[in-house]
């Protein structure tokens, strides 16, 4: 070994300044060098597994976030370019015949409603036309109304028969008169007297 030394040395520079003597240069790298290999052999020994585990956990970890990234990149128009064309197809057909369902459900209901609305107002235009006649003929409203209300509920139940009311006796006689006390009964009305008043 000393032989193939001494003509890179004489190549490299002084002999003398390099000799073939034993220096600190060569023990110390193969010093150094003993020295890395034990500690690494300590550490691998002592920590062996952990370091392995390390290594596994942030292999999986730069796999998951590369893969997270392609998916971004990728956007969704990527992931329906991957499927089936007929199943997007009947896809956005079962959601085209859904939404005109519903649209169809949102018109009758609509329709309903209006229908609705129609006859209530033509059932006040009819209770306002029977107010106006009736105070026209100089009856009361109320009753009228109640009346118009009843004979609309029966009317509605069985056919439009006229009610006729029943004939009822006058609580009165015909000659009555209140201020003259005649036929009162044993109630009648009679005026104070006439003259100054006893207050002082």
């Amino acid at each position: 070994m000393a032989a193939v030394l001494e003509p890179v040395l004489e190549l490299g520079g002084d002999g003398a300044a390099a000799g073939p003597g034993p220096g600190p240069g060569p023990s110390l790298g193969r010093g150094g060098l003993e020295v890395l290999q034990h500690t690494v052999a300590s550490l691998l020994s002592s920590y062996g597994w952990y370091i392995l585990l390390a290594a596994v956990a942030v292999y999986l970890l730069v796999q998951k976030v590369s893969q997270s990234l392609a998916a971004r990149s990728s956007g969704p128009g990527a992931a329906e370019a991957a499927e089936e064309p007929d199943v997007v197809v009947r896809r956005q057909e079962a959601l085209a015949a859904a939404r005109l369902r519903m649209q169809e459900e949102l018109n009758a209901q609509a329709e309903r409603y209006k229908a609705k609305q129609k006859q209530l107002e033509e059932e006040k235009r009819r209770q306002k036309i029977a107010m106006w006649e009736s105070m026209q003929e100089g009856k009361s409203y109320k009753g009228n109304l109640k009346l118009n209300q009843q004979e609309a509920e029966s009317g509605a139940s069985t056919s439009a028969v006229p009610k006729s009311k029943p004939n009822k006796k006058p609580l009165r006689g015909g000659g009555y008169n209140p201020l003259s006390g005649e036929g009162g009964g044993t109630c009648s009305w009679r005026p104070g007297r006439r003259g100054p008043s006893a207050g002082g």
